[in-house]
């Protein structure tokens, strides 16, 4: 099963103030002083940020721009390859910069004249209910840190890569929006945890980690596929299976490997119909209601 905090590295505040981003052992940037330093700034900003104030500006270092560059660039060829019209289309619309980092605010106003979506500063894991909850008024929260530079095409948490190249190029799709604010509409009607999980392991196999079929062969429309360097080439060696609500809310997985069970579709119009259609009538009586009955 999906456990969010697995994700991203926690972040705390002491009760001097102090902001300290936990990274793992296996993170590349551990044992560098100056990238923790910066990640426990970054995340000290977005903590202080409250909803209707500016949007926390990043002040990004050269290097820190050189990752993004080479990250862009490499993507975006992938992106040509790999990815389904819908989401190439979007991304062509969307525009996002390559030769620098954009920042939070920039993101938002190329987005919002195509699907009104906005972009919110986050230090790092969400709560399921914030997070998902605010698709209803077209909000994102995101990171604004960038991965370590040593390993500019691999990163073991969600970074400004995965929020802005992966989410951002499938948000600017008005039909993948819509199925964003069904999520945040279902969100306001669940009420035990048990369907909120579920919710958000059906949104893990779909904008996250799904595919479809498209021009004779598998393209990926999921963000955290869009925005993996290695797992973007992969997933076409993946199990195949086709869209099974029950089977994506309750099957269990490992999301520190490549996924080796996939959902596909047959067509946007099918993830339109079957996950946004699952998300606009889900209640947790339809959460109980379809467990139990697979179970049985």
């Amino acid at each position: 099963m999906f456990t969010e905090a697995q994700l991203y590295s926690p972040v705390t505040k002491g009760a001097d103030g102090d902001v300290t981003v936990h990274l793992s052992d296996e993170h590349p940037g551990v044992h560098d002083p100056v990238y923790r330093t910066r990640r426990n700034a970054i995340a000290a900003m977005a903590l202080e940020y409250r909803p209707g104030a500016r949007v926390p500006r990043i002040d990004y270092t050269p290097e820190e721009q050189e990752v993004w560059r080479i990250v862009s660039a490499e993507l975006a060829r992938k992106r040509a390859r790999y990815a389904c019209a819908e989401v190439i289309a979007a991304a062509e619309r969307l525009a996002l910069p390559s030769d620098h980092i954009p920042q939070l605010d920039e993101v938002t106003s190329k987005l919002v004249p195509l699907t009104g979506f906005r972009y919110a500063p986050a230090a790092g894991l969400v709560p399921l209910r914030e997070f998902f909850g605010s698709f209803a008024d077209r909000t994102f929260h995101s990171t604004q840190y960038i991965r370590h530079h040593s390993a500019p095409l691999y990163t073991p948490e969600p970074d400004a890569v995965h929020e802005i190249l992966g989410h951002a190029n499938q948000l600017a799709s008005p039909r993948f929006a819509a199925v964003y604010e069904t999520v945040g509409a279902a969100v306001a009607r669940l009420e035990t945890e048990r369907a909120l999980k579920f919710l958000a392991d059906v949104f893990w196999f779909s904008m996250e980690f799904g595919v479809l079929r498209e021009y004779g062969e598998v393209r990926c429309y999921g963000a955290g596929l869009l925005s993996s360097f290695g797992e973007i080439e992969e997933f076409r060696r993946a199990e195949l299976r086709p869209l099974d609500i029950h089977a994506m809310g309750t099957i269990a997985y490992d999301i520190t490997h490549y996924q080796p069970i996939l959902y596909c579709a047959e067509s946007v119009g099918e993830i339109e119909d079957v996950i946004g259609g699952f998300f606009e009538t889900m209640t947790d009586d339809t959460v109980a209601r379809l467990v139990s009955v697979r179970q049985a």
